[in-house]
């Protein structure tokens, strides 16, 4: 179902580009701009081409880390020893000290406030051991994932030429991450600022400061990389993400991933078709225990269009006929086609929201019958 959505939401995103205002010139030398509502593509510009990711690596070490918390691998309040390798990571560092234990907790602030290398080897070595062993937790996720152009060999972002990944795949991380720990996500990344060992440093986003709607998620850089910065900004219900590789400076890279961010709003609307959960249609089973089941969508289906054309959005629904029993909780039972200005979107699975098991012989045997009959 995801592959079958997926080449849905690339379709309609051709045909919402190819009616909307183009995008803003933007200083990069890759970047993406997305709605995360509708997991759909307002714009890109080499997303494919692959790059040094710098400190944006430390959102998939984050994804693992934050994995290990929910798995209880992991406690917030969990005392982590300071190594020799980690004290001495070279490049942005949060400053820990190997006779001085820190908090799990301090490390991710640390990680994605200051953008410590310190912090990132501290805590792979806290879930995996060692570095190594974690980097390959972290591949084994980007595979997960999708991340099809994408290696790591580090868990802090250090320049490596196996170390790669594109603007796509960076895109697809971020919302991941999002969208599978918003709690997490809610609760370090939107932080300004992180004192530590007497050390203030601030967080280098700068649209954390500049516009309230933005509450994340990282900076990046390298000489060969250049200034880079995923931002994500919730406005109105939306949320959108945007990717900029390759930035000229610290301020640049700030204004143009505002300017994406302003034009996703600005030129956009995200509309929901239906509620995830919510009853849609009724449909008939045959040889049930129930003569009909509820269907709905598994979560709300919400596509993006340009500002002002969403009369131009037309949804057909489709059963499957005929439905016979036993049918599952979750099982496809019905299809509803987008089309937008005529031209084909996508399709989506309807589902059965409960299970209806089989009649008993007699009910079985007269709804043969009828079905012959019929």
């Amino acid at each position: 179902m995801k592959r079958f959505l997926a080449v849905a939401l690339l379709a309609f995103a051709a045909l919402a580009q190819a009616a909307a205002p183009q995008p803003p010139p933007v200083a990069g030398r890759s970047w993406l701009v997305g709605d995360l509502s509708s997991g759909q593509t307002l714009a890109a510009q080499q997303a494919d081409e692959r790059v040094e990711p710098a400190s944006l690596t430390k959102i998939m070490t984050a994804y693992v880390v934050f994995q290990a918390l929910r798995e209880k691998k992991l406690a917030l309040p969990q005392q982590v020893r300071v190594s020799e390798r980690a004290w001495r990571a070279p490049g942005s560092r949060m400053f820990i000290e190997p006779r001085r234990p820190v908090s799990v907790e301090e490390l991710i602030r640390g990680m994605v406030v200051q953008s410590g290398n310190d912090a990132c080897i501290a805590l792979a070595e806290a879930v995996a051991g060692n570095e190594e062993v974690f980097v390959q937790m972290m591949n084994r996720e980007a595979a997960r994932l999708g991340l099809k152009n994408t290696r790591y060999v580090n868990a802090t972002g250090l320049p490596d030429p196996q170390h790669y990944t594109t603007a796509q795949d960076l895109y697809l991380l971020a919302a991941a991450l999002i969208r599978d720990f918003p709690a997490e996500y809610a609760q370090f990344y939107s932080q300004k600022e992180f004192r530590y060992n007497n050390i203030s440093q601030p967080n280098r986003n700068r649209l954390l400061w500049l516009d309230p709607s933005v509450d994340g998620v990282k900076t990046g850089h390298t000489e060969a990389a250049g200034y880079c910065l995923i931002a994500s900004s919730s406005r109105g219900g939306r949320r959108l993400l945007s990717v900029l590789l390759g930035s000229t400076s610290e301020s640049t890279r700030a204004q143009e991933s505002q300017k994406l961010l302003n034009w996703g709003f600005q030129f956009f609307d995200s509309v929901k078709l239906h509620k995830g959960n919510d009853l849609v249609k009724a449909i008939e089973v045959w040889k049930g225990a129930a003569d009909d089941v509820k269907a709905g969508f598994k979560g709300d289906i919400i596509v993006t269009v340009p500002k002002g054309d969403a009369d131009k959005l037309k949804a057909e629904l489709l059963s499957q006929q005929p439905l016979v029993a036993p049918v599952a909780e979750g099982q496809r039972v019905g299809t509803l086609r987008v089309s937008y200005d005529g031209k084909p979107v996508g399709e989506y699975p309807l589902v059965a929201l409960e299970g209806v098991g089989a009649a008993g012989m007699f009910g079985r045997a007269w709804d043969t019958l009828r079905l012959w009959l019929k």
